[in-house]
């Protein structure tokens, strides 16, 4: 492909040498610098692309694209733009053919519910024989083909390629969740999206190398609404109409509200053998009775925004029904039935609101006894850990403080944080720093009735610890206790 092929959505400036060239291979990373590649130069929180210019020359490199003045003895094409993340999404666009046009498209996009969402629509298109490609949190799922993710929404020239290999695997629709990092870097440029959901927003990922404020968050959520044809949202979140504020779609409301297009109300729950779900009411654009084996208000939201979905994609009533009773989410108030006197629910739970969401919820089925075990991340703000005790003292019946991912903090620093904040509300609390002692703990102790939560790893299969990352499956820790 000719490298001025690649740069045609884009404006930019020819610093040195001819654009005309052709280019074999289109690269970010300047390990894999190969013959005759062109080298994006990209700046990132650690490392600056800018740097490698020379090195990515004497490995092959036929030209390069930057963002920033360079000084360059060499006849090599230098080709400038104002914001390299930018072209690379472009560029690679054009390197595997578009393939988003080949595929209908649904970027779901929030703070809490993405997840759960995306597998209940991927579950729902597969069921009725519809080849769905998954992005997101916990895998990328390309055909037959499993991939673990390392980050919400991939780079953009990943993203693209795994649209290519959907295509080529045979798939007809993809389902993506849509971080606010991947639209802040411009990681999904380029992708007009068919359908848009936005699941709910409040305070998150605020901080050095994440967003500087709410507002920069809320901003970048937004952004979706104007790269989709059209948007199904959350109307009773207080902030719905700054994320769909000069969005360039069709706005379609659920929730709640009287205004609703497809409205919940009648809101039943329920607690049997292995299963803690919750029922309700559906009028609006679609009328029946809803049962999710999923428990809590949120499970009605991203119920709703399910559905909303599978109705615009013309897919049968009673086959989203079916679907929705039997979606199970690995680390998503994940059940592990391993006994009848008490219940046990593993979830990804990781800042306050997430928690005290759980918590509050889990509350309602009325459990004798709510025992919640969580850690906290290393090198991330200390006012999480804080919230977090304060959320757990103040809503379970006992805390059991141990340890999530220390990183490279000590992971009795992370405890003695937490405890500031479970000592703000009084509740009570014992320390267990060895995470895998702490669950046995739990495990030995439960009571008749008790609902026990491991919180803030879900679907995460190991622990991170001074730049390591040790196999740690919660799932495994819980079969060799009990075996």
């Amino acid at each position: 492909m000719y490298l001025d092929s690649l740069l045609q959505q884009m404006n930019y400036k020819v610093i040195n040498g001819d654009v005309h060239i052709l280019i074999t291979n289109l690269v970010y990373d300047s390990r894999k610098i190969t013959k005759d590649s062109v080298f994006v130069c990209i700046t990132g929180a650690i490392s600056d692309g800018h740097d490698y210019i020379k090195s990515a020359i004497k490995a092959g490199a036929l030209a390069v694209i930057v963002e920033k003045d360079i000084k360059i003895d060499s006849s090599i094409t230098i080709i400038k733009v104002n914001n390299t993340r930018k072209a690379l999404a472009l560029m690679s666009v054009e390197y595997f053919g578009h393939p988003a046009e080949k595929l209908i498209t649904i970027g779901i996009t929030g703070t809490k519910g993405k997840t759960t969402t995306a597998y209940m629509i991927r579950e729902a298109l597969e069921k009725i024989g519809k080849k769905t490609g998954l992005i997101g949190t916990i895998e990328t799922l390309i055909g037959e083909q499993t991939v673990p993710a390392t980050n919400t929404t991939p780079e953009s020239y990943v993203i693209q390629e795994t649209f290519a290999k959907m295509v080529d695997a045979g798939c007809e629709y993809l389902v993506m969740e849509v971080s606010s990092q991947g639209l802040m870097l411009n990681r999904v440029e380029g992708i007009i999206f068919d359908y848009a959901i936005f699941t709910n927003l409040s305070p998150d990922h605020i901080g050095e190398h994440e967003h500087k404020d709410f507002e920069d968050y809320m901003n970048c959520k937004s952004k979706l609404f104007k790269q989709c044809k059209l948007g199904l949202v959350n109307i009773d979140d207080k902030n719905v109409d700054k994320i769909i504020q000069d969005s360039r779609c069709k706005v379609v409301g659920y929730g709640f509200s009287k205004t609703a297009d497809f409205k919940a109300d009648n809101i039943e729950l329920f607690k049997r053998e292995g299963v803690l779900g919750i029922k309700y009411n559906l009028t609006g654009l679609m009328e029946c009775n809803v049962e999710v084996d999923i428990p809590g208000k949120f499970s009605v939201y991203n119920s709703l925004s399910a559905i909303a979905l599978l109705y615009y994609l013309k897919i049968d009533k009673l086959n989203i029904l079916e679907i929705l009773n039997q979606v199970k989410v690995k680390g998503r108030v994940e059940l592990i039935p391993i006994s009848d006197k008490f219940t046990l629910i593993i979830d990804y739970a990781h800042n306050a609101m997430s928690l005290e969401s759980l918590l509050s919820t889990l509350k309602k089925y009325k459990p004798k006894r709510l025992v919640c075990l969580f850690g906290c991340g290393g090198n991330r703000s200390k006012d999480r850990r804080y919230e977090m005790g304060e959320v757990s003292s103040r809503l379970a019946d006992l805390t059991i403080v141990t340890s999530d991912n220390p990183r490279f903090e000590e992971p009795q620093d992370i405890i003695d944080d937490i405890i500031v904040g479970i000592k703000r509300a009084n509740g009570n609390y014992i320390e267990i720093i060895d995470r895998k002692e702490a669950i046995s703990y739990c495990i030995s102790k439960a009571k008749d009735g008790d609902l026990i939560v491991l919180a803030g790893k879900g679907h995460e299969d190991y622990q991170e610890i001074k730049g390591v990352k040790y196999p740690m499956d919660e799932r495994l820790i819980i079969k060799d206790i009990m075996a």
